[in-house]
């Protein structure tokens, strides 16, 4: 097996820059069907990019490498053991390339290890099979995406839909409520892997690995097959568009399966995936371990660009910010304005907000703007550098925000997927805004960072230490401005009543 571990590192590293054919041809359809001009056309647009980009450059597509899950399928008589301990070698060196993000955490201690190792990290299935070679198929699943999983018991009552029954409508019911309530907090446009039936743990389970069809083909079962096209079609009814700013694209994809459960239960389990749906394999010969055939992906075939141009278009009418800003400066703004942010910025995720509630911060944040990101970053020497740096999903600092906001002086907060009313009125309070980065595009955002200053908190790990900026032309839309107005409150209360009149 002396090419096991080479072989990993290139599925690893493959899965984390290059989506799959399948993924890249549902994005262009969505991208055509997009009106043009409108904010989520534009985001679709930048999505587009950073996939061209990310390919390029063999950058991460998504800061957010996720928790990395393998199947592995092997013949009778292969060492497990061996290649178990194969992927773990290889995960943690793409990880010391910067391929992956480090995001294994100690739950009891809050430590990052560092190299993606850790108790159940990575998580690798393993099935036998008929075969004479070796499957491998990996997800990288980030963890905007992974807060929307959610599990239905039936019958339930659910918001805007009512009661949901013991059959297939009441199923129609949950999965449209599972796309309606992930907005753009996963990343829209999204897929759906499901499981109807089975117990809790397993249900989820199954719901995972739906996740490895391609979004192109037809169920077999033809109650699942009619049942799948028809979510697809109601999903992008509702209006939430991508990373949910409102528009005609929700979904991508929807696969079912169903399996038997208890008497007493019926669980509609569903694993929601973001746009950045990085899923690939491979077929392996189990003596030497070297690359036979790729699942999802002919690598003899160029890869063809998404994106129309090779930058992104901007307007004039864009509103250039230079940080220290004022409250009279966000007061000028309103939803929908879009701005460029030239200057510093820090970021701050989940440890750094706790950390702020009960500890002055290491640097004045007055004026500031704050990021939510936990980007992929790269030290040679004592330089740093940044190889990914897309928004994080902001609705996790709600209980923060906004005290961090009166107690420093924040005047921008930057992130994806919108907050919450706490928030909104933090904001107007205390003049200032949130812009709305777009989720998942990590290239794109990387490259408008010209100069990593500094670092505070580095104790945190990677992920979560507080980064400290030079931006040029980072691109984002205001949608919660200084005066009460939010346009995911809007968008959330306009698919919701969509919802409500959806055919079922």
């Amino acid at each position: 097996m002396q090419f096991l571990k080479d072989s990993l590192i290139e599925l690893i590293t493959q899965t984390a820059v290059n989506l799959p054919p399948d993924v890249r041809a549902a994005m262009g359809l969505a991208l055509e069907r997009e009106q043009p001009g409108t904010q989520s056309h534009q985001a679709l647009s930048i999505m587009a990019l950073n996939t061209d980009m990310a390919q390029e450059d063999e950058g991460p597509i998504c800061q957010d490498t996720g928790m990395p899950t393998f199947f592995v399928h092997t013949p009778v008589g292969a060492n497990q053991m061996q290649i178990a301990q194969a992927i773990r070698e290889a995960v943690a060196e793409t990880t010391r390339r910067g391929k992956l993000r480090p995001n294994s955490v100690d739950s009891i201690t809050g430590k990052n290890s560092g190299d993606n190792l850790g108790p159940e990290t990575p998580v690798i299935h393993f099935e036998q099979h008929e075969r004479d070679d070796i499957e491998i198929r990996l997800i990288l699943k980030g963890g905007g995406c992974e807060n929307k999983n959610i599990q239905y018991s039936l019958p339930c009552e659910l918001p805007r839909l009512g009661r949901a029954n013991r059959d297939l409508e009441g199923v129609k019911k949950c999965l449209l409520h599972a796309v309606w309530q992930a907005q753009g907090q996963g990343c829209a446009p999204g897929a759906l892997g499901v499981c109807i039936g089975s117990d809790r743990a397993h249900g989820y389970h199954l719901a995972k690995t739906q996740l490895l069809r391609p979004l192109d083909d037809t169920n077999p079962d033809p109650a699942l097959a009619k049942l799948e096209a028809e979510i697809l079609e109601e999903a992008n009814k509702l209006g939430i568009g991508a990373m949910g700013l409102g528009g005609g694209v929700a979904l991508i994809g929807c696969k079912i399966r169903a399996a038997n459960r208890l008497p007493a239960s019926f669980f509609v389990s569903v694993a929601y995936d973001c746009w950045a749906f990085r899923r690939l394999g491979v077929r392996l010969d189990a003596a030497s371990g070297a690359i036979t055939e790729w699942l999802y992906r002919d690598p003899s075939r160029p890869v063809e660009k998404m994106a129309k141009d090779s930058g992104f278009p901007l307007t004039g009418r864009e509103i250039v910010l230079t940080p220290p800003l004022t409250a009279e400066q966000m007061r000028a703004l309103k939803v929908g304005d879009v701005v460029l942010l030239r200057g510093e910025m820090y970021t701050g995720r989940d440890a750094v907000h706790s950390h702020l509630m009960k500890n002055e911060p290491p640097v004045s944040l007055q004026g500031a703007v704050l990021y939510h990101c936990g980007p992929v970053m790269l030290k040679t020497g004592e330089t740093w550098q940044v190889k990914a740096a897309g928004p994080t999903t902001s609705i996790r600092e709600e209980p923060y925000q906004a005290e961090i906001l009166r107690r420093y002086g924040v005047k921008a907060v930057v992130g994806k997927g919108g907050m919450g009313k706490k928030t909104l009125e933090g904001l107007q309070e205390c003049g200032a805004v949130y812009l709305h980065a777009i989720g998942g595009a990590a290239q794109f955002y990387a490259r408008t960072v010209k100069k990593v200053i500094g670092v505070h908190l580095l104790e945190f790990g990677i992920p979560e230490a507080m980064w400290h900026l030079l931006v040029e032309d980072f691109l984002a839309v205001v949608t919660m401005d200084a005066h009460g107005n939010s346009l995911h409150a809007e968008v959330e209360e306009a698919t919701g009543a969509k919802l409500a009149e959806a055919k079922i």
